[in-house]
């Protein structure tokens, strides 16, 4: 059987993510935050304001697990809750102006990990990934917004 590649692509995608994400943290281990943080941390940044629920699902962590990462991240200086304009019940996490300011270095730090990552993969060949990361994101998105759709839509209002 003449294979495509695709029987090892879930391993591919995880092997990527996993090194990605060790050669970020080397790189951004000055800042003091832990990988669940770092996760956190880039959720709250993009969205800027959003239900600590919200969070657990996001993070496919449990909602327990989230308050305690909420807890220390709000002790740091990083985050603070605040109360939700028309539910009282339900907190909302917002960057704190430490975590606004330090935002744009970890962008920078991470452009630097895409670009060790992609070395020798021609423009052409970036351009293909990402429209086939998109689609398998949303072909396999449940009924819900898709990531990629809200980066897109945060990305517009930021123009």
């Amino acid at each position: 059987m003449v294979s495509d590649g695709t029987d090892r692509l879930g391993f591919l995608i995880h092997d990527a993510q996993r090194l990605l994400r060790k050669r970020f943290e080397v790189k951004a281990s000055g800042l003091g935050l832990s990988s669940a943080q770092w996760r956190l941390f880039a959720r709250v940044a993009k969205e800027n304001g959003v239900a600590q629920a919200r969070l657990a699902e996001l993070l496919e962590i449990e909602p327990i697990s989230v308050s305690r990462l909420v807890d220390r991240m709000e002790e740091s200086g990083w985050i603070e809750r605040r109360p939700d304009a028309t539910d009282r019940r339900v907190r909302m996490i917002f960057p704190t102006p430490k975590a606004s300011e330090a935002y744009a270095q970890v962008k920078s730090m991470a452009g630097e990990v895409y670009e060790e990552a992609l070395v020798g993969v021609s423009p052409e060949a970036r351009r293909v990934l990402i429209k086939g990361l998109e689609a398998m994101v949303q072909n396999l998105t449940d009924g819900e917004t898709s990531s990629i759709e809200k980066i897109k839509s945060a990305e517009g209002a930021a123009a």
